[in-house]
């Protein structure tokens, strides 16, 4: 089995498109290196990185706390059962942050969601006077209740 791969084979064997590797290079999530015949090449461990990767955008896992996660990896080898341990319990009150906001979207959606679209201008409860359509279109609340865990949790889990 071959110790470094193409970008071509990595796409590949990981079901990720070659525009979508660069990305994570640039992102600074993956690393590679160019032969002598400016070809990218991989070490094979990278397979493993970028399903975590994916494993964690479809969570909803911020990539600036996915890098953060796998920069403490040394790039030429591939994150062990206990790494994956630690990982799972890190993003674990990310997860359930972002469960009680959808959980609490869901349950105010037809009165609510969440201030500030929909031309809501008159929520006594929560947006009086449209204050927060002054602050930019969107669900200003629940987008903040949802940013706040990621901001607030570190990579150990701990609010």
């Amino acid at each position: 089995m071959a110790a470094e791969l193409t970008v071509g084979e990595v796409a590949r064997r990981s079901g990720v498109a070659v525009s979508t590797l660069h990305f994570y290079e640039r992102k600074g999530l993956i690393e590679g290196w160019r032969t002598e015949g400016n070809q990218r090449r991989y070490p094979r461990a990278i397979l493993r990185r970028v399903a975590i990767i994916r494993i964690a955008q479809r969570v909803g896992i911020p990539l600036a706390v996915i890098g953060d996660f796998l920069s403490a990896i040394p790039e030429d080898r591939a994150p062990t059962k206990q790494d994956w341990h630690h990982l799972t319990q890190t993003w674990q009150a990310i997860i359930d942050e972002r469960i009680r906001g959808l959980l609490h979207l869901r349950n105010d959606l037809d009165g609510c969601i969440g201030c500030g679209c929909l031309s809501l201008t008159d929520c006594p409860l929560r947006n009086p006077e449209d204050r927060l359509g002054e602050e930019g279109p969107g669900a200003r609340i629940i987008e903040e209740s949802l940013t706040q865990a990621t901001r607030t949790t570190d990579l150990k889990g701990n609010p």
